[in-house]
Order: structure tokens, then sequence, then C-alpha cells
């Protein structure tokens, strides 16, 4: 599974960042979390509103910080 935070790195990205980790350390899942702050890859997406989440390239959450439960709902 391959997770990716897009975002310009600002304290919401981060904090969307960490949520994630945390939901897939308390699911025990085998994914990989990336950070995307490059805005030209950030638009393939489609996103307009950071953070966002994606999930194996599918937009799952986009313009809010998600919390860890809600994250879990989505892997």
């Amino acid at each position: 599974m391959v997770i990716k935070i897009l975002g310009s790195g600002c304290a919401n990205c981060k904090k969307l960042y960490a949520n994630a980790r945390e939901a897939v350390n308390q699911l025990g899942l085998d994914a990989t979390i990336e950070k995307i702050e490059d805005f030209k890859e950030i638009m393939v997406y489609g996103v307009m509103n950071t953070p966002a989440l994606v999930v194996n390239e599918e937009v799952k959450i986009m313009g809010r910080v998600a919390s860890v439960e809600s994250i879990k709902k989505h892997l």
C-alpha cells in the first residue's frame, strides 16, 4: 500500500502525515508513506486544497487534517 500526503509542508500537512503514520501503525499495515510537496505533482491528482491523503493513487481526503480514526477507515 502506498500512502501519499500532498501539501506544501505546512503544519497541517505535517499533522496529517503524523496521523497517517499512527493509523498505519495501529492497523499493523505494510505501507509506504510519502510526502509530496511539488505543486505540479499535487495538481496531477486534481487537489485544489491541501493537505490531502492519497491511498493507492486515489484521493481519499483533501482540504483538512483527518483524525487517526478517520484515516483508518480509508485504509
